[in-house]
């Protein structure tokens, strides 16, 4: 039987360039999509929802962590962020939620926070080992009084493709895992803009492009119908990428 991480091996022998060029063969869409429904009813059924990805110390630390998808995003907007450091930022939390949120960074980083060691893996097989430190999702929306009706997370970014905003989503399994976390930090320095400054996604159990960057808006929702191409993210709307990336 060949594995889901077997099958990602395949794809980076193709050695794309980066995970942002998703190429549009059929076969590599189907090693893509290869053992999806296996890996999510394994994971969400069989092991322990709360099963932690492995951590890693600071001498695991790769010398080099690689840029996907967007580097910069293009709207004045965030320009402007960036010109003042982000000091008029602020992340919104809403949708099925009882006391909507709007925290600045500086709001952010002085709430309880985690720190972890983990490795990115990428759809091209290349993988990394970078430090995260952030404030866990899952204080957030208990913050914000999620609704029970929520059974998904959407990180809407200020990036782009074409014009075609890019969006991320999980379910409520992941975004309230523990190492689920909005980093704010890199390896112990402010998140660099390549990486998604000022606040990125980490959820640590899936594939590098379920992380989320540039996270500008989260929204609580009960169906990903309506949102976007209705698949759950930019990749999977319009490469094929299946919605469940678990690791």
């Amino acid at each position: 039987m060949i594995s889901r991480r077997t099958a990602l091996i395949g794809v980076g022998a193709l050695t794309l360039s980066g995970c942002e060029r998703v190429t549009r063969s059929p076969t590599v869409r189907k090693i893509l999509t290869f053992g999806e429904k296996a890996t999510l009813t394994s994971q969400r059924l069989v092991t322990n929802r709360n099963a932690l990805a492995p951590e890693f110390t600071r001498a695991d630390l790769s010398p080099r962590f690689r840029v996907n998808g967007n580097a910069m995003p293009a709207s004045p907007e965030y320009a402007r962020h960036v010109a003042t450091g982000f000091a008029d930022w602020a992340l919104e939390v809403g949708g099925l939620v009882q006391n909507p949120l709007r925290l600045t960074l500086a709001q952010l980083k002085a709430a309880p926070q985690r720190t972890q060691i983990t490795r990115q893996d990428c759809v091209e097989g290349w993988s990394a080992i970078g430090e995260w430190t952030g404030v866990p999702l899952s204080l957030l929306l208990r913050h914000a009084q999620i609704s029970d009706k929520a059974q998904f997370i959407v990180f809407h970014c200020a990036d782009d493709f074409s014009g075609i905003p890019y969006y991320e989503s999980i379910d409520m399994i992941d975004a309230l895992h523990p190492q689920t976390i909005l980093a704010h930090t890199m390896n112990r320095q402010p998140l660099p803009i390549g990486h998604g400054a000022p606040i990125r996604l980490r959820v640590e159990r899936a594939l590098g492009y379920k992380q989320a960057k540039f996270v500008m808006r989260i929204e609580a929702v009960a169906s990903l119908t309506g949102i976007h191409g209705g698949k759950g993210g930019y990749w999977e709307d319009h490469s094929g990428y299946q919605w469940f990336a678990g690791i």
